[in-house]
């Protein structure tokens, strides 16, 4: 009995410092595993000559001492964080509980006594360890790179599990006696534990699910407008090119004349009239981006019949990025461009007016169009409709808030006014 008791003794304290080990995230190089295994001899011999020398009971008791603080010491030294691989040993100290109840179990359901119990213990320990070490031990890996918030929600249960079975059963019989405060202490603990990692998982697969809702949107966006922009841009190179042709056409057009091909004349002047015209980018500001993309929703709300006036004065260098101020004007004036449309469609009148102006290194937008009189706000933000719509209104949100400034939604007087400011 004695020696099967020694054996489980040293089963555990192996399996314990195994797991420690695994759970705490180092890279492990020979030196380091010399070093690990010289600790682990140590305090294997170290536990050996308080058990002989005191028995069970004070090894026991003496346990922390001899074994996790030395533990957790050299794991710190190793790993160069402090946090982590304390909690690395608390954890592995909560797997032992299951050595212990499957034993338990076994010696309940078998009748059998101590003996028995210390028998399955050994016995389960080398598959429990595999099993732990193949499936929970990488993630639990995974946590030492979280927050030190995540981290130490993590480490609640482990460290206060450590506390309660020390206090209640190896320092105390409070467990044994059947004390009802200590009966459903780790009940309440794991209710507590379970309902905050229910909150917890709950806000952060929202929080995840909504940004990646966001980025898909705007990678969306971001791609519909680099290829209008690279459209723009290409009939921008076309008219450049048209007017440093110019000297070529004008000697054309006066070898026509000096000839008396006036005809032939005339067709050129409008096949060059018509394609400058169909390639013609106006200039609104001194920023080109914004010049492309008012260039174009000008000519589709000229295609519509919708008014729009532009009152535009940034420059261009502004502290904003291309895509970023893509997305924002086109998402805001397709929005605009929209509402005026369903206008239209009613035989009503459509009118957008953009003013755009920048100081102190600040960026003022603002766009009034017409818009129907039932429009519905909630938190600020108006609500789409329609299906497939509100994802610009989110867009334009997102990028206010990433470069800290304010935006805010209004209907007044049969107006819907954008104002934004970053």
């Amino acid at each position: 009995m004695r020696i099967v008791c020694l054996l489980n003794f040293t089963a555990v304290a192996v399996f314990g410092m195994v797991l420690s080990m695994a759970f705490c995230d180092i890279v492990w190089t020979w030196r380091k595993c010399l070093a690990i295994v010289g600790c682990m001899a140590v305090i294997l011999l170290f536990q050996g000559v308080v058990y002989f020398g005191g028995g069970l009971s004070v090894t026991g008791y003496l346990y922390p001492l001899i074994t996790h603080l030395p533990l957790a010491v050299i794991l710190c030294v190793l790993n160069k964080r402090l946090l982590w691989p304390v909690i690395s040993v608390l954890t592995a100290y909560l797997c032992c509980q299951f050595r212990r109840w499957l034993a338990l179990l076994a010696a309940a359901i078998f009748s059998g006594g101590s003996l028995m119990q210390s028998i399955v213990e050994l016995t389960v320990t080398l598959p429990l360890l595999l099993v732990l070490l193949w499936f929970i031990a990488p993630s639990v890996r995974s946590l030492s790179h979280y927050p030190a918030s995540v981290q130490l929600q993590f480490g609640l249960v482990p460290a206060l599990y450590y506390g309660f079975d020390y206090v209640t059963r190896i320092y105390t019989k409070l467990l044994m006696n059947g004390n009802m405060v200590a009966l459903e202490f780790m009940p309440f603990v794991c209710s507590v534990a379970y309902l905050m990692f229910v909150f917890r998982t709950s806000a952060e697969e929202w929080k995840r699910s909504r940004l990646e809702e966001m980025q898909e949107c705007l990678n969306l966006q971001v791609k519909q407008a680099v290829r209008e922009i690279e459209a723009l841009r290409e009939s921008q190179r076309k008219t450049s090119i048209y007017r440093h042709d110019l000297r070529h056409h004008m000697q054309y057009l006066s070898s026509c004349i000096e000839n008396g091909r006036y005809g032939q004349a005339q067709e050129y002047i409008q096949e060059i009239s018509s394609g400058m015209e169909g390639n013609q980018i106006t200039v609104f500001c001194q920023n080109e981006m914004a010049n492309l993309i008012f260039s174009a929703f000008a000519e589709r709300a000229g295609e519509c019949g919708i008014s729009i006036e532009f009152k535009v004065g940034i420059s261009q260098s502004i502290p904003v990025s291309e895509s970023d101020l893509c997305v924002l004007l086109s998402n805001a004036l397709e929005n605009a461009l929209h509402a005026c449309q369903k206008r239209k469609k009613k035989g009503l009148s459509g009118t957008i007016k953009v003013s755009m102006y920048e100081k102190n290194r600040k960026i003022f937008l603002q766009i009034v169009n017409s818009c129907d009189a039932d429009i519905l706000f909630d938190h600020g933000l108006p609500i789409a409709g329609e299906a497939g719509h509100g994802l610009g209104v989110r867009s334009i949100c997102a990028i206010v808030k990433r470069y800290g400034g304010i935006y805010d939604f209004s209907v007044k007087e049969g107006q819907f006014i954008l104002s934004v400011s970053l």
